[in-house]
């Protein structure tokens, strides 16, 4: 039987109207902002109403260190939370939205794949409801804002500390470094600037951390685009464009409500990247869905080394939530890639070599997985491994996955089927789930807050990535004992590097041991309430691949959208 595409299988999917979706999940009309049939907001006068409800189980789902192969940890997340709801637990579905960056670009959509979907996913894999453009324009406002008080001189700016770059949702490196204020003297102040993609602007950052519209408000004040030339922090509010920012983002603070293949409700607000931001979707949703759900699964962005730690020490100690299990995603052909032995790019096919049974190879990739099982451990939350099945796995590499998985502390490891078989390839996955959330947990922050800055990041480096030690760069050194004077050493740590090793070099596979990392700056979001070291060479601007997936998007003769994935 040949297997429909992504798109295909949305598109035939039975499709309920969101309104009653909502009237299913208990959201009044009044509490409900339709976007046409099939997506909506969802006002925040909710949170009023059943406030004085119990929460439903927090489950969480992360993954090993991903590979060019993808996972399957969105695919998982929704499979899981559609089996949920085939066992008669009312479960909502909380993702974020993703990014034009990446749709267009080397990863395609977000929105799950195969019979483990959410749907219009044409619609969440786009333009949705502008949530993303409004991030960018409140972002570019600031930084209008910035120039011209630069140019007009109204503040005394000093244009070397300036560190606001501007914004486009698309993944585009010929920005990543710009020269602006070019042409007549009326044209603004020339210098150095460039632009990052929208999804790692401290305003999506802060979007997804804000509990209402005054906290959203309060915290785009706080935002520090700039030094005077006393050396005192120009932020937003200096500026005065903070209100103006915070009225670009008043319905873009609501969630979306979407649904999945099988009409399971799904949660979609903010995307900030994991790498470089803390990478969940927003507190707001994933509250709201506590109070309306038995159970509610969300996902963290990357591995548990990067989203997930984050997840835990930043997400959850603002939130005040904790998650009640976590779920790891893996793949067979992902861990044999971690052994080192085996080698693929994105988009190219696969090598039979890969596809064959290699038993070393699978226990040897599984150190990377045992890692990651021992970084959730940390925080007292039991853990399910989740195994995404694909028709080349053996039964044999699937039980060495299984018996490593529970000796490294699992409380089970199960295949995942839902790509294939939706719902139905997730019972034995959701029985586990179900029986994890039963623990009692320890839930516990990886760091105190009044932990040193140079500590904090050190004890992320050394007990989640397995470093040696940290090695900090002069300017980052510096950075630090300014930001220990202006009374920042008490904000969490929230680590911008590659999510493609557990170290900060990509290339670095599996587990890579003894290794130092290199911090050569660090930040401070203060409105989103982090700062954030850079390690190795983090880019805040991706570039298109040789042939990026946009090329296949295009409007068939019905006027469907086809080659979205």
């Amino acid at each position: 039987m040949t297997m429909l595409s992504d798109i295909e299988i949305a598109q035939k999917a039975k499709i309920l109207p969101i309104k009653t979706i909502a009237k299913r999940l208990g959201i009044l009309p009044g509490e409900l902002e339709v976007y046409g049939d099939y997506k909506a907001k969802i006002s925040l006068s909710i949170l009023d109403r059943i406030k004085k409800r119990s929460n439903g189980k927090y489950i969480l789902v992360t993954a090993i260190t991903p590979t060019p192969l993808g996972e399957g940890k969105t695919v998982t997340t929704i499979g899981l939370s559609m089996a949920l709801n085939r066992l008669g637990k009312r479960t909502s579905t909380c993702i974020r939205q993703p990014s034009l960056g990446p749709v267009f670009g080397i990863k395609g959509g977000a929105a799950g794949g195969g019979y483990s979907q959410v749907i219009p996913m044409e619609d969440f894999n786009l333009h949705f409801t502008g949530d993303v453009h409004a991030v960018g324009l409140a972002h570019n406002l600031a930084a209008a804002f910035l120039d011209n008080a630069l140019f007009k001189r109204t503040v005394s700016i000093d244009p070397k500390t300036i560190s606001w770059n501007r914004v486009v949702d698309v993944s585009d490196r010929a920005l990543r470094n710009v020269k602006i204020g070019l042409g007549t003297a009326e044209d603004g102040t020339p210098r150095d600037s460039g632009f990052d993609i929208t999804v790692a602007s401290e305003v999506m950052a802060i979007l997804a951390l804000s509990d209402s519209l005054p906290d959203l408000r309060a915290r785009l004040g706080k935002i520090i685009l700039a030094k005077d030339r006393e050396g005192r922090p120009v932020t937003t509010e200096v500026l005065k464009v903070a209100g103006s920012m915070a009225a670009l983002l008043k319905d873009a603070i609501k969630p979306n409500l979407i649904q999945t293949l099988d009409n399971t409700p799904c949660f979609v607000h903010a995307g900030p990247f994991a790498n470089i931001a803390h990478g969940s979707n927003s507190i707001l949703a994933d509250k709201i869905a506590l109070k309306l759900s038995d159970f509610v699964v969300t996902e963290a962005g990357f591995g548990a080394d990067c989203g997930g730690e984050k997840f835990m020490d930043i997400k959850c100690r603002l939130s005040g939530l904790a998650p009640d299990c976590a779920v790891i995603v893996c793949s067979v052909r992902a861990l044999k890639m971690h052994s080192g032995k085996f080698e693929v790019v994105a988009g190219k096919p696969l090598g039979n070599d890969l596809l064959k049974e290699d038993i070393e190879a699978v226990r040897e990739g599984s150190c990377n997985l045992k890692k990651q099982i021992e970084n959730i451990l940390l925080f007292g939350v039991p853990v399910v491994v989740a195994i995404n099945k694909f028709e080349t796995d053996t039964e044999n590499e699937i039980k060495a996955i299984q018996r490593i998985a529970i000796d490294s502390g699992a409380e089970d490891a199960v295949e995942s089927c839902v790509w294939r078989k939706g719902s139905a390839g997730g019972v034995n996955l959701a029985k586990a789930v179900i029986k994890a959330s039963k623990k009692k947990k320890d839930f516990k922050f990886l760091y105190p807050l009044e932990m040193p800055i140079r500590d904090k990041i050190r004890t992320i480096a050394t007990k989640i990535y397995g470093a040696k030690d940290v090695e900090f760069s002069e300017y980052a050194d510096t950075k630090i004992d300014e930001f220990e004077m202006s009374g920042y050493e008490k904000l969490p740590i929230c680590m911008a590097k590659t999510h493609l090793s557990l170290s900060h070099d990509p290339k670095l596979k599996g587990c890579p041991k003894d290794f130092i990392l290199p911090v050569r700056d660090i930040r401070a979001s203060l409105g989103a309430g982090f700062l954030y070291p850079l390690c190795g060479s983090m880019r805040t601007m991706p570039g298109l691949p040789r042939h990026p997936a946009g090329e296949n998007i295009d409007i068939g003769p019905d006027g469907r959208i086809i080659g979205l994935f």
